[in-house]
């Protein structure tokens, strides 16, 4: 297929890329998660990589851009696109378990729990208020914003909203094989809550079984005056659900073929459900000449932190698929 999987016709001047940090404690459930070396250090993860795109190296934490396959995580693509555009990334702190290193605008939140010990996300309300003052701080220093995420564990609590709304969905997963028994059996528990409180609003759903970053997410999309691109697998499916049932104007997502294309997680299907537009960004890593870059291929990682959405970003920008390639096969050597 071509880069892009059908063109895109956006006016605008002033582009914004933001990427919302947050953590769910689902995320340290041995087998849920692979974005960390092991469960427990899957809490870093946002915060190593919002340091890496922002200044190009991790110096907090003795620790490598790289997954122990050697494929690097999707921080690498989008620091190569951010490097490629010379722009600054805008992070949110939706609800962190480690302080960032890097400036964050705050929403004051808290991590998110494990559904199924308490509610997820007990402020949710709050973060979601939070997000729509950011939306409108936001209109008024861009006229596009092209918004992803980074949470860990959180194909885990996009099943659970998306269930949790009514819909028949599967989710993408980090691992090459999905850890589909282990997600199912906790979104079960989850969804025996949701019903016995006949749960409808968008935002509870969020507070019983989701995470801070699709309340943030929620939130800034609803006051924000431009166009918004979602740049996300699943867990912008989760975010499109949530804005969908509220019956507000629902973004495009930006991805990867590589969560296209997992069979796991039936994609299109729910995109197709929710009546979401979704850009698919083919990047070729099959043929790009990097082995760790070509596991993507395989079904590892597949997706992260706005990748899909930065690559989708240079391109509205005038970069050529050549020029973008290149770009992230330097940066992804410069890390090996």
């Amino acid at each position: 297929m071509p880069f892009l999987s059908e063109a895109l016709n956006i006016r605008f001047e002033r582009p914004l890329f933001s990427i919302i940090l947050g953590n769910t404690r689902l995320s340290t459930v041995p087998g849920v998660s692979g974005a960390g070396p092991t469960p427990e250090k899957t809490l870093l993860t946002p915060v190593l990589d919002a340091e890496l795109i922002s200044t190009g190296a991790i110096r907090s934490r003795p620790m490598k851009p790289n997954t122990p396959t050697g494929c690097p995580t999707p921080a690498v693509i989008t620091r190569a696109m951010m490097d490629l555009l010379g722009m600054e990334t805008l992070f949110v702190n939706a609800g962190l378990a480690y302080p960032p290193v890097v400036p964050c605008l705050d929403l004051y939140g808290d991590p998110g729990g494990d559904p199924r010990e308490g509610d997820a996300v007990p402020r949710a309300r709050e973060i979601f208020i939070q997000g729509q003052r950011a939306g409108r701080l936001l209109s008024g220093l861009s006229d596009l914003l092209v918004l992803g995420e980074c949470v860990p564990g959180g194909t885990t609590t996009a099943l659970c909203v998306l269930r949790g709304l009514g819909y028949p969905a599967k989710v993408s997963s980090s691992f090459v094989r999905n850890p589909v028994a282990l997600k199912e059996e906790i979104c079960r528990q989850v969804q025996e809550t949701i019903h016995s409180h006949r749960i409808t609003d968008p935002v509870e759903v969020i507070r019983v079984g989701g995470d801070p970053m699709m309340a943030a997410a929620a939130g800034i999309v609803s006051t924000y005056r431009g166009p918004v691109i979602l740049a996300g697998g699943t867990q912008m499916l989760a975010v499109a659900a949530v804005i969908g049932k509220m019956e507000g104007r629902m973004p495009p997502i930006a991805t990867t073929v590589y969560v296209r294309d997992d069979p796991s997680a039936g994609f299109p299907e729910t995109a197709a459900r929710l009546g979401v537009q979704v850009y698919y960004v083919d990047p070729d890593f099959g043929e790009i000449g990097h082995h760790g870059l070509a596991r993507y291929c395989e079904g590892e990682v597949k997706e992260g932190i706005g990748a899909g959405g930065a690559m989708l970003l240079a391109a509205l920008l005038g970069k050529s698929p050549e020029e973008i390639r290149a770009r992230i096969l330097s940066t992804a050597t410069g890390f090996a």
